[in-house]
């Protein structure tokens, strides 16, 4: 997804691996949207993850950022339709 995200497709701009904060770091983010995009796989639905999780995105938010999550599973099934979304939804914001 990486690579299609690097070309800034339609001119929205995104980083990845953002560093927010002193100790907070996005798999990508879209500082125009303000939007915070989470890649997760099966790891965060088990023990504490979820909790953890939770907790990271309250943080997020405290600094004014939206955070999205999206399965890994699905972007392995087609990241140039979860590209276009993303796209579409920082151009909306």
């Amino acid at each position: 997804m990486w690579n299609l995200l690097r070309k800034a497709p339609d001119g929205v701009v995104f980083r990845r691996q953002a560093s927010l904060g002193e100790s907070l770091i996005v798999d990508f983010y879209c500082a125009k949207a303000r939007l915070c995009i989470e890649i997760d796989g099966i790891a965060h639905s088990m023990g504490n993850s979820p909790q953890v999780d939770e907790g990271r995105d309250a943080a997020l938010r405290e600094f004014g950022l939206d955070v999205m999550r999206i399965a890994a599973s699905e972007v392995l099934k087609s990241p140039a339709d979860i590209t276009a979304g993303l796209v579409l939804y920082c151009q909306q914001r």
